[in-house]
């Protein structure tokens, strides 16, 4: 997913201007001019280091406001402390339809309220560690395949600011079944489908499928909501970021501030004009409103609406990477919602819905194999 958008162009120049004097022409000589790539290089190297130092005010105004987004727990017959696989217990016993539905009601209440619900258990360890593997060894023959020129950057890899140690490698559906065992857990044995059907229906249609990575030395982002938005509308987007490993402080995890989703709280957030030796509305904003963080133990997850003003914080850790695997579910009412996907061209095209996809995958549980899936596999380049 483009978590943060490209500035504009001439915004961009501006602060190239700003930055690198002009240099003169060798005397005698004839200066050779600047070729596009380089130009473009130039103006992405200026614009990280302006998005770097706004990560780094961010996070001096937003110092002691944080604390962890907890689990919410559901007392429903049936379902385990915090919901999730096997109960939230170790014992994998499944979870009945009925209890995860009154689970994902329980869920979906806070998540419109906050914008943000945590969910425990919702994929097991074991599942957790072989998709970790799976992600990261993608990621290793994906740079390969790239660097060899066999497939173009963005058959592989969303597009991503800040691009130095993190990457948002887009998954094969399809090619491996780890992905079709990952989101059968996630979405038809824990509560995570029911309660994104609670809102947008099981119409809903699958907008991402990705994973996020950010290795020791990524850079914080500048808080950004995904979507816009847009009077008179509901949620467009929920995205649901999964921990394939217990995320620490210091891995970089997620920041969100609950309760931004809000036409109140955008408007604050794109006003950035300070009166002379004061503050602009949005950094008061972000100075004052509590915040949370993506603390999350392996196989835990959250979702959140696509408006809600977030952001990945910067990984300090010596050698671990933090990978997120994420899908994003759309209204079907809504055509484009303002935020580019992170997902495979053939993935994105199908537009598999909801239904479809819990169908096909209770179909490949019942070991009946899943032909959706198998067809969207086979178009993949």
């Amino acid at each position: 997913m483009a978590r943060i958008r490209l500035l504009s162009a001439p915004l961009v120049i501006c602060l190239v201007s700003a930055f690198v004097p002009e240099a003169p022409h060798p005397r005698g000589s004839h200066a050779t001019p600047l070729q596009m790539s380089d130009v473009s290089d130039l103006l992405y190297q200026e614009q990280e280091k302006v998005l770097v130092r706004r990560g780094e005010l961010e996070e001096e105004l937003m110092a002691g406001t944080s604390s962890p987004l907890e689990a919410n727990v559901v007392k429903v017959r049936g379902a385990g402390k915090s919901g999730g696989f096997g109960g939230g217990g170790s014992s994998g016993k499944k979870i009945s339809t009925a209890a995860l539905k009154a689970e994902g009601k329980a869920h979906a209440k806070v998540l419109k309220k906050n914008g943000v619900v945590r969910i425990d258990n919702v994929l097991s360890s074991d599942q957790a560690d072989k998709m970790r593997e799976y992600v990261l060894s993608s990621r290793q023959t994906s740079v390969e395949e790239v660097e060899s020129g066999k497939v173009p950057s963005l058959q592989r890899f969303a597009d991503v600011l800040l691009r130095k140690d993190r990457c948002d490698l887009t998954m094969p559906l399809g090619q491996d079944d780890v992905i079709a065992d990952s989101l059968n857990e996630v979405l038809r044995e824990s509560a995570v489908g029911q309660t994104i059907k609670v809102i947008l229906g099981k119409g809903s249609v699958l907008y991402e499928l990705s994973c996020l990575i950010s290795d020791p030395g990524s850079q914080r982002q500048n808080m950004h909501p995904d979507t816009p938005y847009l009077e008179g509308k509901d949620a467009v987007l929920y995205t649901c970021f999964i921990a394939l490993q217990d995320i620490r402080l210091d891995m970089g995890p997620t920041t969100w501030l609950p309760g931004t989703h809000t036409a109140d709280a955008h408007e604050v957030f794109q006003d950035s004009n300070a009166s002379i030796g004061g503050e602009s509305r949005k950094d008061k904003l972000l100075r004052t409103t509590p915040s949370v963080l993506g603390l999350l133990p392996k196989g835990c997850c959250a979702i959140f609406d696509s408006r809600c003003l977030h952001c990945g914080t910067a990984n300090k850790s010596e050698n671990d990477s933090r990978a997120l695997f994420y899908f994003s579910f759309k209204d079907k009412k809504v055509g484009y919602p303002g935020n580019p996907a992170s997902i495979r061209p053939e993935v994105g095209a199908a537009q598999i819905t909801m239904e479809d996809l819990e169908e096909d995958l209770s179909s490949y549980s019942k070991g009946k194999g899943h032909p959706m899936i198998d067809r969207i596999g086979k178009s993949l380049k």
